[in-house]
């Protein structure tokens, strides 16, 4: 594995450090709900505009068509800035089109990857369910084939954006005669359609990103099933791949940048002796550097990840084991913060404002349950990748 960049990269480094500083958002991103879609979709406007959407996605579906290696370049400068990985447009950008790419109909393909990368149409997923979060497969959102048509009742949770959203991917369940991992289909669905209530759910960082929803005798065009009725099952482990392999890329480098803030906090605020400066404290300065070198080994993991898929092709499993280490660290980065911080740390600040400590403090605890809980990632790991017995 080469971790160098060629010259060809660092002049790309160059391009997109110059584009970004020039055209960034300078607005504070909202926390309103309708207003902070429209900030979201209106930078991925831009990005498309000036021809960065999609930095990945191939060129033959509007994508910038750049190398893994650029890819990589890109979600560091960006997250260097401090711009939010996660947004309104997150779904779309980095599971639902990487799948559709990947499992769709070309008329599919054709209709709904264009207003991705405009940032025309927000998604959401509709994956978990109140007795079927870490366990997938046991989702029980049924879905009855009627006519042309998939008659869909049941009930969703944790849909981050589904209250701005006008797209789902969903997973139903459409022979419930199958073995669990059998008979569900992925689908996808109209949030405007009648028969969906969408309910905000508002968590301990004070934002509603989450929400319940419930269908209620849905009908979906069976045309916007994915690959084949029955065979989702293998269209969301695709979705889960990218997602787990290089979707959170921008929050892993924003996370050093926390580490660096973190340290200039603790050069200027008293330590627990009430004297001196926090970083003099020998066990504060410790956990510093060992911050500082679990990072590092995390950006070295994440180059290791990006020069596996660009000779195999797609994320894979390993892919778990970014997420689950992104999970603890991260974690353990914020209870720092707050052992540095001290009484500071509870006055509240969302976590997209500089300074945002207590936000990012609270919101860390779903970092370990988004996108797959750690038990299911070192399920993954052990089975999946050290082929360890069930």
């Amino acid at each position: 594995m080469d971790l160098t960049f060629s010259d060809v990269d660092i002049a790309f480094r160059e391009e997109v450090r110059t584009w970004l500083a020039e055209h960034r958002p300078r607005d504070k991103r909202p926390l309103e709900r309708s207003a902070m879609r429209e900030y979201d979709v209106a930078w991925q406007r831009t990005q498309f505009d000036g021809g960065w959407a999609g930095i990945s996605w191939p060129k033959e579906y509007g994508g910038r068509g750049a190398s893994l290696i650029q890819a990589l370049i890109w979600f560091e400068e960006y997250g260097r800035l401090g711009l939010p990985g996660i947004d309104a447009c997150f779904v779309g950008l980095s599971h639902a089109g990487p799948t559709l790419m990947t499992r769709a109909s070309e008329d599919q393909k054709a209709f709904h990857l264009p207003k991705i990368l405009r940032g025309d149409v927000v998604w959401c997923q509709g994956f978990s369910e109140p007795e079927a979060g870490s366990d997938l497969a046991s989702l029980k959102t049924k879905a009855v084939i009627d006519g042309d048509e998939l008659v869909v009742t049941g009930q969703k949770i944790w849909t981050s954006f589904a209250d701005v959203a006008q797209y789902q991917e969903l997973l139903v369940r459409t022979d419930s005669d199958a073995a669990k991992h059998k008979g569900i289909t992925w689908v996808i669905c109209d949030m405007t359609l009648c028969g969906i209530d969408i309910r905000p759910i508002e968590t301990m960082d004070g934002e509603h990103e989450f929400c319940e929803v419930c269908y209620d005798d849905v009908r979906i065009p069976l045309t916007n099933v994915v690959g084949r009725l029955h065979d989702g099952w293998s269209v969301a482990m695709s979705t889960l791949a990218f997602e787990r392999g290089t979707a959170f890329t921008v929050n892993q480098v924003r996370l050093a940048k926390v580490v660096e803030d973190l340290i200039a906090e603790a050069r200027h605020r008293t330590g627990p002796d009430g004297r001196r400066p926090a970083i003099v404290d020998d066990e504060i300065a410790r956990r510093l550097a060992k911050a500082r070198a679990e990072v590092a080994a995390m950006r070295a993991m994440t180059y290791r990840g990006i020069s596996r898929s660009s000779r195999d092709g797609s994320p894979g499993p390993k892919g778990s084991i970014i997420k689950l280490y992104y999970s603890d660290l991260a974690q353990s980065i914020y209870r720092l913060a707050f052992d540095i911080m001290g009484a500071d740390g509870l006055h509240f600040v969302d976590r997209w404002t500089p300074g945002g400590w207590s936000g990012s403090y609270l919101y860390s605890a779903a970092i370990s349950i988004g996108g797959g809980t750690s038990e299911i990632q070192r399920n993954i790991i052990g089975e999946r990748v050290l082929c360890l017995p069930r």
